[in-house]
């Protein structure tokens, strides 16, 4: 699997840790619940293995890949009813393929919009509420 020492999906230190939590392995990727919490429920699923375009990954690893985002958004919308899923694939500095998966809600921030990738003022939880939101996501796996 391809590594790259100046990324962090890769490396997994507090860059990553400092602004994920890491929920669980799926079959090509990881599962993180971002700690801003403007989007109740936001997750980014990071592709296992340093490659950063669709196009660059094989037939099975795309298939598993994507099965592994489209698996996260279903378990998404049956935690927390979201009015519509917004998916998000930038990459243009931090070139590690990875989706951020983020529930929009009706009257909600950006609802009509795109999502802010950064909002402020940032939405923080307690550590009770965040195990709760990942909690609500595994068992919607």
């Amino acid at each position: 699997m391809a590594f790259d020492k100046d990324c962090f999906y890769c490396v997994k230190d507090n860059r990553l840790t400092d602004i994920m939590i890491r929920i669980c392995d799926l079959e090509a990727s990881t599962l993180y619940l971002f700690k801003e919490q403007t989007y109740r429920g936001r997750c980014l699923v990071a592709f296992n293995g340093h490659k950063s375009e669709l196009f660059h990954l094989t037939d099975e690893e795309r298939n598993a890949f994507m099965k592994d985002v489209a698996r996260v958004a279903q378990a998404m919308d049956k935690a927390f009813s979201p009015t519509k899923i917004n998916y998000g694939a930038y990459a243009d500095k931090m070139t590690h393929l990875h989706y951020h998966i983020v529930p929009k809600y009706e009257g909600g921030p950006s609802f009509g919009g795109t999502f802010e990738m950064m909002p402020e003022p940032k939405v923080l939880l307690s550590d009770d509420e965040y195990t709760e939101l990942i909690e609500k996501v595994k068992r919607n796996l």
